[in-house]
Parts: structure tokens; sequence; C-alpha cells
């Protein structure tokens, strides 16, 4: 009788050769997708590949950034550990440092640089920036993974929309980030970030900064006031109210607008600038001059009112009123952040009715040790592994490059 089947394979070896032939079939789709990206790259002239030889790049996108980065950057040269830095600023003071091991290349601004971090091939590549693969920043096909620093203390979740979601892994200033964070990730139905918390590193930088600054030998009574950027911001949301009352008050007041205020809402500022020229007016791309001066703060929801509370224990006033939780990653959720709960614990909320009154309210702040004891509770929270972070962060990209060989 004829044998219909005369090349019998067991199931065994026939699921061992399927697996091959998957395997095969897979490596060589990407092999594709690699060559098609190079060829791209190679004929249109305007983008190329960009490959690190060390495996760590680092992306630092504005001036402000950078005491985010130099912690990490100063392991990584302590460590005889060659890494990649590429910044937007022209002036990044890496630029100014004798490093062996860190390798710094300006690559534009913007969509410029956008460009250049789409053609990147490395192992891991670490950012601040929020967004990835939703706006102009995509994923490299050609980095194996991504990590986010956060910039601040606060929530991952009060980025605006997407803004952590297709990074591989979070690095976090405190463990009270992850429960919202996996929460986020449920709803949407993304797969788990490898959330590792490190503590944060601008603030250890800052930390140091603050035990060398000198004292004033005249020190006059200083109101700071620095608020996000928005329509929900305290410059919109209180704005010339505010100011004007605290223009007759006899205190020296200084107005430290967010960065992006510069860019988002720079006729407001000029404006501003105009009428209340007596102010002094902090654009610094570092804050701490302005945060060492104040006796008190007055704020939103900005994050910086954690800079100031934690590294000089001082009063604070905010409004945060006009948070738009819709905007945010956060507004997928009915309870707030964990930051608007720990500043209501240790902060003095202000409203408009407040304002004819605000000389009193600042005076009795200023003189009110009671919350003292609140703002530790919520550091110890927030900033965790202090002093450590620098270490801890180049740690967690060491572990996860070892895991990606």
């Amino acid at each position: 009788m004829f044998n219909l089947f005369p090349l019998y394979i067991d199931p065994g070896t026939g699921s061992l050769l399927f697996s091959v032939l998957i395997g095969l079939a897979a490596g060589s789709y990407f092999l594709f997708r690699t060559l098609i990206i190079r060829a791209k790259s190679f004929f249109s002239g305007k983008s190329k590949i960009l490959k690190s030889t060390s495996g760590y790049v680092i992306y630092n996108e504005a001036a402000h950034y950078w005491p985010v980065f130099q912690m990490i950057l100063e392991e990584f040269e302590s460590r005889k550990i060659d890494v990649q830095y590429l910044t937007s600023v022209d002036t990044d003071p890496v630029f100014k440092k004798n490093y062996t091991y860190v390798h710094s290349e300006f690559i534009g601004e913007g969509n410029k640089a956008f460009k250049t971090l789409n053609f990147l091939e490395t192992s891991i590549c670490l950012m601040t920036t929020p967004g990835l693969d939703v706006y102009q920043l995509k994923r490299s096909k050609l980095c194996k993974h991504y990590s986010h620093i956060l910039h601040d203390i606060g929530d991952a979740t009060c980025y605006r929309l997407f803004g952590t979601d297709w990074y591989d892994s979070l690095l976090l200033s405190g463990d009270y980030q992850i429960k919202d964070i996996r929460l986020l990730e449920q709803m949407r139905s993304m797969p788990e970030k490898e959330l590792i918390v490190v503590g944060s590193t601008y603030l250890d930088y800052y930390n140091d900064k603050v035990k060398e600054l000198p004292t004033e030998e005249s020190h006059i009574f200083t109101v700071l006031v620095s608020p996000s950027w928005g329509s929900g911001a305290l410059l919109n949301a209180l704005g010339e109210k505010l100011l004007d009352s605290l223009n007759n008050s006899g205190w020296r007041i200084i107005v430290r607008p967010h960065p992006q205020s510069k860019t988002s809402e720079a006729e407001l500022l000029k404006h501003l600038e105009s009428k209340y020229h007596s102010f002094v007016w902090d654009y610094n791309s570092e804050n701490l001059d302005s945060l060492s001066k104040a006796d008190v703060m007055i704020s939103d929801f900005s994050t910086i009112i954690f800079d100031y509370s934690f590294m000089f224990n001082k009063p604070v006033l905010f409004h945060n009123a006009g948070f738009n939780k819709a905007m945010y990653d956060a507004g997928d959720f009915e309870h707030d952040p964990w930051k608007f709960e720990a500043v209501k614990k240790f902060g003095i909320e202000i409203s408009e009715n407040d304002l004819p009154n605000i000389k009193d309210i600042v005076q009795k702040a200023a003189s009110d040790t009671s919350l003292s004891a609140e703002r530790e509770k919520a550091r110890k929270i927030a900033w965790q592994n202090m002093g450590q972070s620098g270490k801890a962060a180049v740690d967690a990209l060491v572990g996860i490059r070892s895991r990606l060989e």
C-alpha cells in the first residue's frame, strides 16, 4: 500500500523544528526592519543612526534638568563605565567637566534633537522627557530599553496624558508612587513597567549645595511666589489680585515663574513684570537662590513646594483650585494624587477670599512651627534613599542592561 506520509516526524521533534522556524522568522523580521531603518536613514540624508558604543545613553532636554543627571554622570565616571550624554543645551554644564567616561554631545533642540533620538541605537536610554511615542519623540527600533527618571517630587501620574505609558522602566523617588502607576497600567491594559525606587537625584544635588550657601548679612523678610504654568496655575487663577495684595507689604517679593511660562505665557509675564517692577523676577535655571532667601512660599500645584519644604522646612501657602485633572494621567482616577493629600497636611490653603488678609496669613504662617513635623513626615515618604540616589540610579541601569544582554 502506498504510504501517504513517508516522512514521519515525532511530536517532540516537530515542536522543536517549529520553534526553530519561528525563531528564524522572527530574527529575519527584525533584521529586515533594522535594514529598512538604516536604508531610509542613508537615502533620506536627513537622519542617521546614532550608535552608542557604551550601551548607555542619557538625554537632557533642558538646562533646568542638569541637577537630575549630574549625580548619575558622576557615578558612571567614578565606576569607570562609559556613558553617552546627549543634550539639547549648548551651554550644558557637562561641557565644563573633565570627564573621561562621560562622552557628551550637543544634538540641537526640539525636532532636530528628536530626529536624532528617533534613530538611536543603544541598549538603554534614560530621559526625563515625558510623552515617549506620543508626540515627536518616538521609540527607536534600535533601542532595547527606555527608562524614565522623574524630574521632581510628586506623582508619576501628574504628567500630561500618556506621559510615561511607553517607557519600559521608571526610576522613582519613593515607593508611594508605585500604587497609582500600577493602577493606571491596569486601567489602560498596559504591560507592567519595571519600577525602581532610587530616590531624588535633583534633591540630593541641591541639598549638597544648600550646605554651602552663604547667609545673608542683612536679611529682608521675603515671600517667594513660585507657581506652575497653565490656565489653572497661580498667576492665572489669582494673578494681579494676589500680587496687588503683596505689593504694599514692605517685604521683598520674589516671583519665580515656571520655565514653561516663558514660552507659553510670555505676554502675561511681560505685563506682570512691567506692572510689578519692584519685585524680583527670577528666571534662573537653578532655583536654589530664591528658595534659600524665602521665609514663606506661595504656590499652587507646583512640585517646587516639596523642594522648598523638604530642604528648608519652611511654611507654604498654596492654591490649587484651578488644577484640572482631566489634562493629566491622574484624571483617570477618582482619588487625588498623593501630592495633593500631602500638601493639605503640611501647607496652608488659601483662596481668593483670603487675599485682602494675605499679609496677616503670611506673618502667622512664618511664626507657626506646628506643621514642621508633617513636612518631615512627607519628606521621609517622598524622598527615599536620601543622598544615595546617583548610586542607586546607576545600579538600576546596570541591572537592567545585564538582563537585556
